[in-house]
Formats: structure tokens, sequence, C-alpha cells
């Protein structure tokens, strides 16, 4: 088994952040850009990858009051992660992103990790930053 852990402050309330995490139809905005989910039957979705052309059965679960994500592979086990957002006091905020890897044989390296993980939060920090700089923000 393999374990990431990544964390970033963010520009953004707790609440923001998490508003812009938990929806579904955003996800693409900043996630690594090769994946890409589609939304079913809540908590079902499916996450397609551009690099394998691949598509997966996986679950999502947004537990606001915990400001907390959660996923994973439906059809096995081979995959699960968490994002949790947390005030960090002055307007700002921390996401902290873990993923697990249960499979080694199938699981990306740990560069290719490491890169993806720093890619989306840098995105997600972008992407939140507009909405408090925006006039309606």
């Amino acid at each position: 088994m393999s374990e990431y852990e990544r964390s970033r402050t963010m520009p953004a309330t707790a609440e923001i952040v998490f508003d812009e995490v938990s929806d579904l139809d955003r996800l693409d905005d900043w996630l690594p850009r090769e994946l890409h989910v589609h939304a079913e039957e809540p908590p079902a979705v499916t996450v397609h990858e551009d690099d394998t052309g691949q598509d997966s059965r996986a679950l999502f679960r947004a537990v606001p009051e915990q400001l907390r994500l959660e996923w994973g592979t439906r059809d096995d086990a081979s995959y699960s992660g968490w994002l949790q957002v947390a005030d960090s006091g002055a307007g700002g905020s921390e996401v902290t992103i873990h993923l697990s890897f249960f499979d080694e044989e199938h699981a990306p390296s740990a560069e290719e990790v490491h890169r993806s993980l720093d890619e989306s939060l840098e995105k997600l920090a972008t992407q939140v930053g507009r909405q408090t700089d925006s006039p309606a923000g």
C-alpha cells in the first residue's frame, strides 16, 4: 500500500473552499488535467482518465458538516482518498489531500502522485483566489 498527503494554504475561507471542491460540476477545474469526473446517481461517479482512455466506477461523498470529501473505487478496493478543509484564520484556510493506493502493481509512481497533488492544490488556490478577488466574492 502507498499513501500520499499534501497540504496547502488557500486564500479563502474554509466554507468557500469547500463549496468549490464539493461541486461535482467544477471538479475538472482543479483535478489533474487527465482526470474527469462524471456524476451518476450520488454517491456514484465515473472517472475518465485521458492517459489510458479508461473509465473507472467510483464513489464520491461530501460531508459538509466536517468540510470533508471522501472517494474511492467502487468495484475493487484499489484506491481511496479524502480531502479536508480547515480554517486557518484571517479569512484563509488549509486543504489537505490524502491518497491511498492499495494495489501496488497498478499504482502511479510517487513522483507522478506528488506532481499531481501539487498541481491540483495550485489550481484550486488560483480558482478560489479568483472568487475572493471578484466583486461578487
